[in-house]
Parts: C-alpha cells; structure tokens; sequence
C-alpha cells in the first residue's frame, strides 16, 4: 500500500514538472531531476530494481511517447492524413465552383411579372412623365373592362376602385386590355369574349385601404365570442383615354 501511495504520489510530481520543462530527455532521468528529497530517490531506485518499477518506466515511457510525440510512428498514417488534407481542399474547391455557377433568384422575374398582370387583365407601361399630359377632353364614349373577377363601366376622366394591383406603383401608366364592351352615341360594340384591338388606358393614382369590416361570431350558451376586422387593400385608377371605338365605327361604316 505504501508503494502503491508512492508510486501515486510521485506520478503526479512527476506530470506537474514534465509538463513545465522544456527540453525532453529519457523518462528516468527526467523522473531523478524532478525528485527532490533524496528518500525518495533511494526508494525508486530499489523500486526500478524490481519487475515492478521496470513496468512502470515502461508504461511512463510509452506515455511520454504518446503524449508529445510531434509525429506519427507509422509514416504511412503520414500519408493517409496528407491524402485526406488534399481530399478536404478539393472538396472544399469544388464546392466553391459549384456556388459561383449557382444563381439564386429571389422573386419574380419580368417575364413572370408581366404573365400574371396579363392574366389579371392589365399591362404596365411605365412611369408617368411630370411633363406628359395623359387625360383627353370628355367624349361621349364608354368601355366595360375586366380586372381581375370584378367589371366596369369607365368613360374618360373616371376614377375606380380595384382590388391592389401587383407590380405597379403611384403614377404609373397602365393598359386594361380586357375590353368586354364598347359604347357610343351611335352603336354599341360587344366582345365574344373580349373587343378586339379595344384597351382603355388609365393612371394609377393611390394604394389605400378601405373602409374597416367587423367580422363578428358568436355560439349561444358556449362562452364564445369573437371579433375581427378586415380593411381591404385597393388601388385607385384614373382613366385616361378609350381606344379602339373610332376603328371600329369606320369598319362598320364602310361595310
């Protein structure tokens, strides 16, 4: 039991002044450097003597070996890290290529854009010029457009309300090409389903909200009640001209 304490005991004398000195040399004599009292040099020295003490330097030198070696003992595990560094880096270059051919586009592109205002009935020209004067004199003429799920009847100089347009901003010119019916003092002209070579030009003037909708619920004797409110989003355009009724009265005319 006491060798056993010793033994322990000069272990971790022997880690604590391995670890702080700098210059490494053979396992026994680091251990008689670092043993100070000169009873315990006797006492390890008979202790190397025996089977004992010679597997201990044995499993101290091992130790040693193992914990600051600079390099592997084999040179073929030399290899096997270097082909897994140059297999990492490569990996790592292709990886890098394959990001910079990679494209990610966010959004809509303008082709979808101007599809799904297509769809809804509608084109987008462009922004409004401050010194461009789209609105015309008031004529005798009214066109019934399609925006969306939702119809009406415009005539130059009027201001309607639709649902919020996509991809259109304030001052934005704007063709409604979905023409359902056209109208004037003298004929009336109806699509099947749509006018051709009709559209009604228009300005967007506002995004706003409308006016706010309480949606109320409530279960009798259930202790239920509940109250929401909805304010729709709408978008205020401006026509500014109707075209494609003179064409068509000449067409008319001359037949």
């Amino acid at each position: 039991m006491a060798s056993r304490r010793c033994v322990a005991s000069f272990t971790r004398h022997f880690r604590s002044r391995l670890l702080s000195s700098t210059a490494l040399g053979s396992p026994q004599n680091l251990i008689f450097r670092a043993l100070d009292p000169p009873a315990l040099r006797g006492r390890l020295s008979n202790l190397f003597g025996s089977p004992r003490g010679f597997r201990c330097v044995v499993s101290l030198r091992f130790s040693t070996t193992c914990l600051f070696s600079s390099r592997p003992t084999n040179p073929s595990d030399e290899e096997k890290e270097e082909d897994e560094e140059e297999g990492e880096s490569s990996d790592g270059e292709d990886d890098e290529a394959r990001a910079s051919n990679c494209v990610v586009q966010r959004g809509k592109s303008g082709e979808e854009k101007v599809k799904e205002a297509g769809e809804i009935g509608y084109r987008v020209i462009g922004p409004l010029d401050p010194s461009e004067n789209p609105f015309k004199p008031y004529e005798p003429v009214f066109a019934v457009v399609q925006i969306g799920s939702h119809q009406f009847k415009v005539s130059n100089g009027d201001s309607i309300f639709t649902e919020r347009l996509k991809f259109c901003e304030v001052n934005d010119k704007l063709i409604l090409n979905r023409v359902l019916m056209l109208g004037s003092q003298t004929q009336t002209i109806i699509g099947r389903p749509v006018v051709p070579d009709a559209a009604v030009h228009a300005v967007v003037e506002e995004h706003a909200l409308d006016a706010k909708v309480i949606i109320f619920k409530k279960k009798r004797r259930k202790n239920y009640r509940r109250t929401k409110g909805h304010r729709q989003e709408l978008t205020k355009l401006r026509i500014t001209d109707i075209q494609g009724i003179d064409e068509l009265e000449n067409f008319a005319t001359t037949a």
